[in-house]
């Protein structure tokens, strides 16, 4: 992640969560479109989160031109959990007292999917960022809740807006028609039917990268801008959300779960960055929502 929202307080800007399936539900439209007030009908993905824990800080100093990373401090009960040996304490005291040296903060998470029963059992870790404007703030801010569980109810609620980052589906190989949309030749062209028609100019004497040409379609890392949270919900009650029959490749929802408006990029099962939308151009309201499908999409 290269860029997250400028926040003036402390706070949680992304998570990570796994795509379980899409549905669709039923909204009041509180739009400016001519349906505006009216009953509609959209598509909707439901995302489920794993168990969050903040275990860390790490510290970076930028010099004339990148960021550097200067050290970090760990929760020792988590550290150890991760099978970090060397990792050293929590010492937010002397951290404290070189704040002023570093020039920003990040938290490290790590993530427990294996309670969620979709095959993944590696714990994964990776570093957050965090709001505010100073480092002192920032660490002030990890130190709270470092050794505890981040919820989805405190990071995000219906009606935000959230950009997702994710590697979208892979295609496998395929032709110019499919993968560019070129037209396909006159039969008597050139005897190839489903093929560019010409492969550039005479000079320079060679196929330049422009040319639509057969190749790998899609599994590429792809972020989609400004996505509105319509509900967020825990393991309880899953039910109001999940078909008869599970998700399709997924399974049951077992944990805190997030439904996001429209759809978002991947198959089922693929590992999605989520953080607070940095372009959001509309003003956070909770959405009326009427109904949500449950029916099975085992047939689909």
């Amino acid at each position: 992640m290269r860029n997250w929202p400028a926040s003036a307080e402390p706070t949680i800007i992304s998570l990570i969560a796994f795509k379980a399936g899409m549905t669709h539900v039923g909204i009041t439209d509180d739009s400016l479109s001519p349906s505006k007030g009216q009953e509609i009908t959209r598509a909707a993905t439901v995302m489920v989160l794993p168990k969050l824990f903040l275990y860390g800080a790490k510290f970076y100093k930028k010099d004339y031109l990148y960021r550097q990373a200067t050290g970090a401090v760990y929760d020792k009960t988590l550290a150890q959990r991760l099978g970090m040996k060397n990792a050293k304490s929590t010492n937010f005291e002397e951290a404290k007292k070189k704040a002023s040296q570093y020039d920003d903060v990040t938290a490290l998470v790590f993530a427990d999917p294996e309670p969620l029963g979709i095959g993944i059992k590696k714990t994964l870790r990776f570093e957050m960022p965090v709001g505010g404007k100073d480092s002192a703030g920032k660490l002030a801010f990890i130190e709270k809740f470092i050794g505890k569980e981040i919820k989805l109810s405190e990071v995000l609620s219906a009606g935000d807006f959230i950009d997702v980052i994710a590697v979208s589906k892979g295609r496998g190989w395929e032709g110019p028609v499919h993968r560019f949309g070129v037209a396909r030749q006159y039969h008597k062209s050139t005897g190839k039917i489903r093929h560019v028609g010409t492969l550039g100019a005479w000079h320079p004497p060679k196929v330049l990268f422009s040319v639509p040409m057969a190749g790998h379609l899609g599994f590429n890392y792809r972020t989609e801008l400004n996505k509105r949270v319509l509900k967020i919900g825990t393991a309880q009650d899953a039910e109001s959300v999940t078909p008869k029959g599970g998700f399709l490749h997924f399974g049951t929802i077992k944990n805190d779960y997030l439904l996001v408006d429209g759809s978002i990029p991947g198959p089922a099962k693929r590992l999605i960055r989520i953080r607070k939308a940095l372009r959001a151009s509309k003003k956070a309201s909770a959405p009326k929502i009427t109904f949500i499908s449950l029916t099975s999409k085992q047939g689909a």
